[in-house]
C-alpha cells in the first residue's frame, strides 16, 4: 500500500536556511513525530505538504496523489491544525458551525456536535472568550468532523497544561484506530510523543538525522554515566554522541555494539534527540 504521506528529495532555499534534500515517508494508519530544535525546519516542511509553499526541488505525495494535484475532495480528506487558531473569534460556536457547514461538502454536523460535547464547549460563546486550550480544542474538533484520513498538526498541543493534553492525546489515539487514517504532529513536548507516535522523525538544520519506528530507536540506544578514562576505553563504533565536563562524561550509545560486560541505561526520546542534537560526535 502506498505511504500517506511521502517525501522524495525535497529540498526548500531560503536566504539563510535550507531544508533537505528530505526523504520522508508515512505508512497509513500510524502516527509519526516530528521532533527538532526551534529553526529546524519542521514548520518549512510541513508548509510544503500542505503546498502553502512551493519545494525547489523534489516529490510530495500526500493520500497518494501529487499535492499539487489534489482537489477539493481531496483536501478535505486532511485535518489541519496549526500553532495559531485561525477562526473569526468574534463568532461563537454555533455561528462557526454553520460557516464550516457550508465550505466543507463531508461535513459531518454529529462528530462536530459529540467533540463539543466531549470537550464541553459552550455553543453560545465567542471564540475570543475562549482559554488558549479550549480554542485549540475546538480547532481539533473541527479537523476530525469533515472525514479526514489524514491529521496534520503544527504543536498542536504547545502551551497546553498536561490534563488538556492528555485529552487531546486520547483523541488522536482514537483517530488512528481506523487504520485508514494517519497522522503528522511535530511537537516540542516529546514525552507527548513518546506515548503517542510509531515513528519519529528528527530534523537539525534543515537536514534529517534519523526516522525510525519509536520502539526501534529506544531498543537501539542506551545512555553509559563513566569517567573520562572509561570514555575512552569504550567501543569507539558504539559511541553516538558524547557530554563531557571536567569531572564525568555521558555516552549515547549503540547497544548493538556495546561488548555484554558494559551496562548502559535506557534513555528516552528526549535524551536521544539532545545528545544527537548537542553531544559531540565521537571521533
Amino acid at each position: 500500500m502506498e505511504p500517506i504521506i511521502s517525501l522524495e528529495q525535497v529540498s526548500k532555499h531560503y536566504q539563510n536556511f535550507t531544508l533537505g534534500p528530505l526523504d520522508l515517508s508515512l505508512p497509513a494508519g500510524y502516527i509519526m513525530g516530528l521532533i527538532g530544535e526551534n529553526g529546524a525546519g519542521k514548520s518549512t516542511a510541513i508548509r510544503l505538504m500542505l503546498d502553502l509553499a512551493r519545494p525547489d526541488s523534489g516529490s510530495i505525495r500526500l493520500l497518494g496523489k501529487e499535492n499539487r494535484s489534489l482537489g477539493p475532495l481531496d483536501r478535505e480528506e486532511i485535518g489541519v491544525v496549526l500553532d495559531e487558531t485561525c477562526f473569526p473569534e468574534h463568532l461563537t460556536v454555533r455561528q462557526l458551525e454553520a460557516v464550516l457547514a457550508s465550505a466543507y461538502r463531508l461535513w459531518q454536523p454529529e462528530a462536530f456536535q459529540g467533540y463539543l460535547d466531549r470537550f464541553q464547549l459552550p455553543r453560545e460563546k465567542r471564540i475570543r472568550e475562549f482559554s488558549r486550550g479550549m480554542k485549540r480544542k475546538l480547532v481539533i474538533a473541527a479537523a476530525l468532523s469533515h472525514q479526514a484520513r489524514l491529521l496534520i498538526l503544527d504543536e498542536a498541543t504547545s502551551g497546553l497544561d498536561p490534563v488538556v493534553r492528555d485529552e487531546i492525546l486520547d483523541l488522536l489515539y482514537d483517530f488512528t484506530r481506523d487504520e485508514r487514517c494517519s497522522i503528522l504532529i511535530s511537537s516540542h513536548i516529546l514525552s507527548d510523543l513518546e506515548k503517542l507516535c510509531d515513528y519519529i522523525a528528527c530534523l537539525h538544520r534543515g537536514k534529517l538525522i534519523f526516522c525510525e519506528e519509536k520502539d526501534a530507536l529506544l531498543e537501539r540506544f542506551g545512555l553509559v554515566r563513566c569517567s573520562a578514562a572509561q570514555l575512552e576505553a569504550l567501543p569507539a563504533d558504539a559511541v553516538a554522541a558524547v557530554r563531557q565536563t571536567s569531572y564525568a562524561a555521558e555516552a549515547l550509545v549503540e547497544l548493538s555494539k556495546l561488548p555484554p560486560c558494559l551496562q548502559a541505561e535506557r534513555c528516552d526520546i528526549e535524551t536521544i534527540m539532545v545528545m544527537l542534537l548537542r553531544g559531540g560526535k565521537r571521533i
